[in-house]
C-alpha cells in the first residue's frame, strides 16, 4: 500500500491513511514521508502496518546511532532529528492541555537528556539453551533481546550486562525467567535480582562474590513474578543517593528520575512555579513524594508535608529530613484510597502533585473545587494529564500559568511535563 505520512502518533508511529480513510500506523515512518507499507491486523480505529520502502524521504530523517534501533523496544524515534522530536514532545503536551480544556498554551520545545546518562535500568531475563538472554524487551515482544550495546544507559550500568549474563547463567535459581533491576546510586550500582527458582547457598555465596568484584554495595533478591519484599542476599556498605544535596538510603528498586539532568529541569520548573510571594512559614503540601526529590528543594521555600504511598519511601525521606535539618513531615498515606480532603487542605500556599503513570482521577477532582490557590501538576503521561486537568478546567476560575515539557526518556515516545495552575486572572 503506498501511503503518505501525515503525523506523528503517540507511539512514535507514522499516522497515515489506507484506502478507506482509516488511520494507518507505520512504525519507522516520519511525517512527509511516502512509503510502501504492508498493513496488518487492526489496532484502535486503525490498523497496524510495517514499513518496506521509502519513496519519498523527510529532510528531517537521521541515521539511528544503535544497531539495535529496531529490534529493541525502547527507542521509537532514533531516525527523526532531535529537533522535530523536541517541537513533537513539546506539541503533545499542547495537545493534552487543549483536551483538557486548556487551549493556546505556549510549551517550548523540550531539551532531551544526552545519551548514555540515565541511571535506572530494568534487564529481563531468559534461560536458553546456550546461556541467558539479557536485555531489554524486544519490540512488540515480552521477550527479552540479548543487548551489547546501549547510547542510553549509563555506561557504568551497561558494564554489568555482561557479567550479569554469566551470574544469571551460573545460578541454580534462574530456571527460565527472571530480571534484573539497577538503580545507580552514589555509593555505586544498586541491584535488585528476581528469578523464578529459590536461591541456593552456592548461589548466595556467588552473588556475595559477584558484589565484591563489580563494586556493589548492595544486592537484593526476590521471587519471580510474586509481589515478595526483597530480602538483601549481599551487602558490602551503604546505599545512598543524594537528592538536592541529602543523603537518602533508598529501598532497593525505589524510584528515582531516569537521568539527572531530567531530575534537575523537573526541580527547576515546579520551584518556579511557586508563588513568587508567600506568606511567612508558607505551608505547602507535596503528593506521592517518593523519596524527596521535589521535597528537599521545596523545603527550601516553606514547610513541607509530604504524603506518599509507600512506607519504605516515607520511611527513607523522614529520615533523611531529620538527618539534613530540613522542613519536612512525611507521612505514609495511600492516595487512591485516602486522597486529601477539602479541610486539609486549608491554609496551603501550593500543592505539588508527581502522581504514577496512571494520575490521580480521586485526588483532582478534590483539589479542583477546594480553595486552594496553586497546584503544580508533574506528569509523566499526556493522557492522564488530559483526563485529571480537566476537572480543573470543569472548575470555576483556573488557568494554567505556565507548561514545561521535560524529555528524559531520549529516544522514546515518553515525554514528562509540569504544569502551574493558579486561581483568578
Amino acid at each position: 500500500m503506498r501511503v503518505t505520512v501525515e503525523a506523528m502518533g503517540a507511539a512514535g508511529d507514522g499516522i497515515g491513511r489506507d484506502e478507506a480513510g482509516r488511520p494507518i500506523f507505520i512504525p519507522f515512518a516520519l511525517p512527509g514521508e511516502v512509503v510502501q507499507a504492508e498493513p496488518g491486523p487492526a489496532r484502535g480505529d486503525g490498523r497496524a502496518a510495517a514499513l518496506m520502502a521509502l519513496e519519498t524521504e523527510a529532510p528531517d530523517r537521521a541515521p539511528p546511532p544503535c544497531p539495535h534501533f529496531g529490534i529493541c523496544g525502547g527507542c521509537a524515534v532514533q531516525h527523526w532529528a532531535a529537533g522535530s522530536v523536541a517541537a513533537w514532545k513539546a506539541a503533545r503536551v499542547s495537545e493534552a492541555l487543549a483536551r483538557a480544556g486548556f487551549g493556546d498554551i505556549p510549551v517550548a520545545p523540550a531539551v532531551p537528556s544526552p545519551p548514555n546518562s540515565r541511571r535506572r535500568a530494568d534487564f529481563a531475563l531468559r534461560s536458553r539453551q546456550d546461556g541467558v538472554t539479557i536485555g531489554f524487551h524486544a519490540r512488540g515482544s515480552a521477550e527479552p533481546f540479548d543487548m551489547t550495546i546501549c547510547f542510553v544507559i549509563d555506561p557504568r550500568i551497561l558494564a554489568l550486562v555482561a557479567p550479569l549474563r554469566a551470574l544469571a547463567t551460573s545460578l541454580s535459581a534462574m530456571r527460565r525467567a527472571g530480571s534484573a533491576m539497577v538503580n545507580l546510586l552514589d555509593t555505586g550500582p544498586d541491584l535488585w535480582l528476581r528469578t523464578d527458582g529459590a536461591l541456593t547457598p552456592a548461589d548466595r555465596a556467588k552473588l556475595a562474590a559477584f558484589a565484591a568484584a563489580h563494586s556493589i554495595p548492595r544486592i537484593a533478591w526476590s521471587k519471580e513474578g510474586t509481589r515478595d519484599a526483597p530480602e538483601i542476599a549481599a551487602q558490602n556498605g551503604p546505599v545512598q543517593v543524594s537528592l538536592s544535596g541529602a543523603p537518602v538510603s533508598p529501598a532497593p528498586g525505589a524510584f528515582l528520575q531516569a537521568t539527572p539532568q531530567g531530575e534537575a529541569a523537573i526541580i527547576a520548573a515546579v520551584l518556579d512555579g511557586l508563588p513568587k510571594r508567600m506568606p511567612g512559614k508558607p505551608r505547602i503540601i507535596e503528593l506521592h513524594a517518593g523519596l524527596g526529590t521535589l521535597s528537599f528543594p521545596l523545603s527550601g521555600r516553606g514547610r513541607v508535608e509530604a504524603y506518599e504511598g509507600a512506607a519504605e519511601s516515607a520511611s527513607a525521606l523522614q529520615s533523611a529530613a531529620g538527618r539534613a535539618g530540613a522542613r519536612i513531615k512525611a507521612t505514609r498515606r495511600d492516595l487512591v484510597r485516602q486522597p486529601l480532603l477539602p479541610a486539609e487542605l486549608k491554609g496551603v500556599a501550593a500543592l505539588v502533585l508527581d502522581p504514577p503513570f496512571t494520575g490521580a482521577a480521586e485526588q483532582v477532582a478534590i483539589l479542583a473545587r477546594s480553595t486552594i490557590p496553586r497546584v503544580i501538576y508533574v506528569s509523566c503521561n499526556p493522557t492522564a494529564l488530559s483526563r485529571d486537568l480537566a476537572a480543573f478546567a470543569r472548575a470555576p476560575g483556573w488557568r494554567v500559568e505556565k507548561a514545561v515539557a521535560v524529555d528524559q526518556f531520549l529516544w522514546s515516545s515518553q515525554v514528562e511535563a509540569v504544569v502551574t495552575l493558579s486561581r483568578g486572572a
